[in-house]
């Protein structure tokens, strides 16, 4: 059992750490001996005959003059750690020490320790951390990652680090990590629907950029080795289509939604629908640009969507201002469910849209789900984490966070990358994911896979990676109902022996969970055949992996 020390302020932080983290642990009682005892409270630890105990401050502590380690720098922010192959920027206060001795993580301009190991007065280890994780939880969860970090999973590896420390001190761990039974990680399958066709944008600005990108952009694309002549030739035999498009004659090259479900290999897959055409939404109590309204509404596209439901696929909402306001949202929400005929409705927002109320907004609308938290204009970890997680201040929802995004992968103004260059990127994130389970979240537009853009075969080696690396293809949806099953469990209800949790039977079909516990002795940082599930025995490291049915 782990104990924690840490201020009332940090609460919040602690419980979503250990939902993310998910083994045994309990804030600190007086009246009780743990085997770990993570102290965040200024290093002020109570008296405790812990084997192990982990002191996080970013600050100067007794602690440290006790032990005469001398402090080389104190920052606030702007540092990055690292070891074994992990850098984990510092986004709160942070110090560095003097002592040469072993130590698992280091400024990576200067090299000084971040960390450092004593003795207790009861035999037991301290180690000194010189940052305050559950304030770096904080700032992931509430305001994200700034673009530059954005292929850095900080909040995995700081569960990394903790996992790391207290096995190699001779404890053993046990955890439900966050990967389902016979799969390595989820894939997460989505698709934003802005233009469903092209027939409804005739001489506005969707149609001038679609001519121009087709025919101009396009042309230069090939001179410059970044388009090959098919995809020219493609694109330019749209444009030659478009005015039979509007006469009805041609097939809209748009509408694209059936094909996606083929594509999708017999997942589910969730598809977000804009509910009003004709609204921009505000931002910051003005109107937003007037390129943000959407040429249709889910009633136009009422059939199609129903279709999709009726292949088992899930429709949610792609808001306008439902992040900001609550009546509009109401009516936005209701829209889809009136469209849907679901009642649960999960929500990305167009434009991805979002503030720190936005959360509450939506709890408040009765929202299951969000999926707004990513990155315009980079792919990877905006929340620092690949797991779902809930937002700090609210109760019941949750968040999807959003990792790989057709936009920002290739748009001019964006990343702008060639298909070798985002490919590195795409599958840096599924290499995460099957290190550290998770969930790698997709959004690859509507029209993507149309012209102009053309990037289906991109989008189709994607699924492939996934299928290879042994992902679990899963809507947004079951995505978000494994993660609250995960959620629910309690260590209090496995059944060790029976390798059960004694938990009814639900009636969703979702994959079970695993036990994966840690034996004492060395663990590596980063052990891939532990992450996949896997029975690991040797003389210093062992993990046994219990899959857990609903009994």
């Amino acid at each position: 059992m782990i104990g924690v020390v840490a201020s009332p302020s940090q609460y919040s932080a602690v419980e979503e750490f250990f939902e993310l983290f998910k083994t045994p642990w309990e804030f600190c009682k007086t009246d009780r001996n743990y085997e770990v005892l993570i102290c965040a409270d200024d290093g002020t630890a109570p008296h405790s005959s812990a084997n192990l105990t982990v002191v996080y401050c970013g600050r100067k502590l007794p602690i440290d003059a006790f032990g005469n380690v001398e402090i080389t720098s104190s920052r606030r922010g702007r540092r990055v750690l690292s070891g074994d192959g992990m850098r984990i920027p510092i986004y709160g206060d942070s110090v560095t020490f003097a002592n040469d001795g072993a130590c698992i993580l280091r400024d990576e301009e200067s090299r000084h320790p971040a960390t450092y190991t004593a003795c207790a007065a009861g035999g037991g280890t301290v180690i000194r951390i010189g940052y305050d994780l559950f304030d770096e939880v904080n700032v992931l969860l509430i305001e994200g990652q700034p673009c530059e970090n954005a292929s850095i999973p900080a909040l995995e590896f700081h569960i990394s680090v903790l996992r790391t420390l207290i096995v190699s001190s001779g404890i053993p761990l046990k955890e439900i990590p966050p990967v389902p039974s016979g799969y390595r990680f989820i894939a997460c399958l989505t698709h934003d629907v802005d233009h469903p066709a092209i027939r409804r944008h005739m001489f506005d600005r969707t149609m001038f950029g679609f001519l121009y990108r087709a025919v101009i952009t396009s042309l230069f694309g090939v001179l410059r080795g970044r388009a090959s002549a098919r995809m020219l030739f493609t694109n330019w035999v749209a444009v030659l289509k478009l005015p039979f498009v509007y006469l009805g004659i041609a097939k809209d090259f748009w509408n694209q939604l059936d094909t996606y479900t083929r594509l999708d290999g017999g997942g589910r897959s969730s598809f977000f629908v804009i509910p009003f055409k004709g609204r921009p939404g505000s931002k910051e109590g003005k109107l937003a640009p007037s390129h943000r309204a959407s040429g249709y509404s889910a009633a136009d596209v009422a059939a199609v969507t129903q279709q999709l439901q009726s292949e088992g696929h899930e429709i949610g909402l792609h808001g306008i201002d439902a992040w900001h306001d609550k009546s509009k949202g109401r009516e936005e929400l209701d829209e889809i469910r009136r469209i849907t005929g679901e009642r649960e409705i999960g929500t990305r927002m167009h434009w991805l849209y979002f503030d720190n109320r936005s959360p509450a907004v939506l709890e408040d609308l009765g929202v299951d789900y969000d999926s707004t938290v990513g990155y315009n204009e980079a792919v990877g970890y905006r929340a620092g984490t690949a797991q779902v997680y809930k937002p700090l201040n609210v109760t019941r929802l949750l968040e999807l966070p959003l990792h790989v995004m057709d936009t920002a992968l290739f748009l001019s103004g964006r990343q702008h990358l060639s298909p070798t260059e985002a490919s590195k990127l795409v599958e840096a994130i599924i290499d995460h994911a099957t290190e550290f389970g998770g969930v790698v979240t997709v959004n690859w537009h509507d029209r993507s896979i149309a012209p102009e853009r053309l990037w289906l075969d991109f989008y189709a080696q994607l699924l492939d990676e996934c299928k290879r690396k042994g992902a679990w293809f899963a809507s947004a949806g079951d995505t978000v109902r494994w993660f609250r099953r995960r959620r629910a469990a309690k260590f209090d209800d496995l059944d060790l022996k029976a390798g059960k949790l004694k938990h009814p039977e639900t009636a969703e079909r979702l994959p079970g969970m695993f036990l994966r516990v840690h034996n004492a002795g060395f663990l590596p940082l980063h052990n891939d055949d532990m992450s996949r599930g896997s029975s690991v025995e040797s003389a210093q490291t062992e993990a046994v992996d219990t899959t857990l049915h609903r009994g």
